[in-house]
């Protein structure tokens, strides 16, 4: 579905405390992956065959939701301002609301399983939830600002997080090949993590 942005109205939801939190992390989200890598990296683990298939299957069904989830909204989900265009309510969005980020979830998870730090992991649960609950909290602000009531009404239909299958329709236009290609610098980085952690396995 695409809708174009039209109330310039600022919602309740957009004003609140944990919504102007979330919106300084949504600027500088590309930093909140570094405790998820960091101690993983660092800390003393215990890689085996298990954990590095294990841990690979979670990371690559990670970027299978994000893919989706790009393929669906398109490139604007790397944005960082408030400028919607349309709001998407299909595909990965019909399972939840919140796709890329359970997709991140997967992929940091995944990374965490690799290294064997596995004390680490509720901490990262925890961690994650903290931030992108905030994040989400400034985003539905601004979607409830543009959209209005649609969106309320998606929002009430939708799980924010792992989601369940959608009582009506997925179908909706997805660009695979421009999401695949938007993905390129994600895969990228996933195959130097990947190399990182190879290393500190063999040291």
């Amino acid at each position: 579905m695409t809708t174009d942005a039209a109330s310039p109205t600022v919602s309740a939801a957009e004003r609140s405390t944990a919504a102007r939190i979330g919106q300084v992390l949504f600027k500088n989200r590309g930093w909140l992956p570094v405790p998820f890598l960091a101690v993983p990296l660092l800390a003393p683990g215990n890689q085996t065959a298990t954990t590095w298939t294990v841990g690979l299957l979670l990371v690559a069904l990670g970027e299978l939701i994000r893919t989706a989830g790009v393929a669906a909204a398109g490139t604007v989900t790397r944005r960082r301002s408030r400028d919607v265009q349309r709001l998407v309510t299909y595909g990965a969005f019909a399972w939840c609301r919140n796709p890329l980020y359970v997709g991140n979830f997967f992929a940091w998870m995944g990374f965490t399983v690799v290294s064997g730090v596995f004390w680490f992991l509720p901490v990262a649960i925890v961690i994650f939830a903290i931030e992108y609950t905030l994040i989400v909290r400034y985003e539905e602000g601004v979607l409830e600002s543009i959209f209005g009531q649609e969106y309320l009404d998606y929002k009430a239909r939708t799980p924010r997080w792992f989601g369940r299958p959608p009582a009506g329709s997925t179908e909706g236009p997805h660009d695979w090949k421009e999401a695949i290609w938007s993905e390129r610098s994600t895969l990228l980085q996933y195959v130097a993590i990947i190399a990182a952690f190879w290393y500190k396995g063999r040291m």
